[in-house]
């Protein structure tokens, strides 16, 4: 049973949630933009001065792992990885699609499968699929969406996608089989059911050598015009 705070910052959402033996008891969260820098740490200290607590009191700090944002992801984990060095407590990396699919298949609670998506521009998205169970069915990649996309998984079973990127989808993935969630998030209330169950099984990384998993290197462009 413990206390995590649970930091999000994989998209252009950046909450924060704190959670005992797994339910949320409060999130705080903002959805306008990349604003993670400016919001994160005063989120955290929101969250807990609020509930009259201080960060000593937590059993973990629980972090979304990616894939997602470059930027967003470095953000979160240095955060939490600033909390873990100067309280002592574990550091918990939860699987950012595991966490997305497991909370929107725990709500519908229906035999399909569940495809949860993170844009990562253009027509490609960070994607995984996942049973009822939240048992993994393909593994996290990186792919360009097009019209035979999922068409072996798609041909047998009901599938429902979700997340930012799942809108590329449906216009080019009109299956039977092919559902679409709309307005569906990762958020750090997400990831409070896993921290908890990885809380429990002790598995925890190292702080000091845990990076994002951001399947994809980043690259810096050049703009076309230089600012003069």
């Amino acid at each position: 049973m413990g206390l995590i705070l649970n930091i999000e910052t994989s998209t252009s959402v950046c909450s924060v949630a704190l959670a005992k033996d797994g339910e949320v008891i409060a999130c705080k969260e903002n959805n306008e933009g990349l604003n993670h820098s400016v919001l994160l740490g005063s989120y955290t200290d929101e969250i807990l001065r609020e509930n009259r607590m201080d960060v000593h009191q937590l059993d973990a700090i629980a972090v979304s792992m990616g894939p997602g944002s470059y930027t967003g992801l470095r953000i979160g984990v240095s955060l939490a990885k600033g909390l873990c060095y100067g309280t002592g407590k574990p550091l918990i990396a939860v699987p950012t699609l595991q966490a997305l699919a497991l909370s929107v298949s725990s709500r519908i609670q229906e035999e399909a499968l569940y495809c949860p998506m993170i844009d990562a521009r253009r027509m490609e998205v960070y994607t995984a699929v996942f049973d009822r169970y939240n048992h993994t069915v393909n593994d996290t990649q990186a792919i360009i969406i097009d019209s035979h996309s999922f068409e072996d998984l798609l041909a047998t079973h009901r599938m429902y996608f979700f997340g930012n990127g799942s809108d590329k989808v449906k216009e080019v993935l009109p299956a039977v089989n092919a559902h679409y969630i709309e307005k569906t998030e990762i958020s750090a209330r997400h990831i409070a059911s896993l921290s908890e169950q990885l809380w429990q099984e002790k598995k925890f990384v190292d702080v000091a050598y845990f990076e994002p998993f951001y399947l994809k290197d980043f690259i810096a462009t050049t703009p076309r015009k230089k600012v003069i």
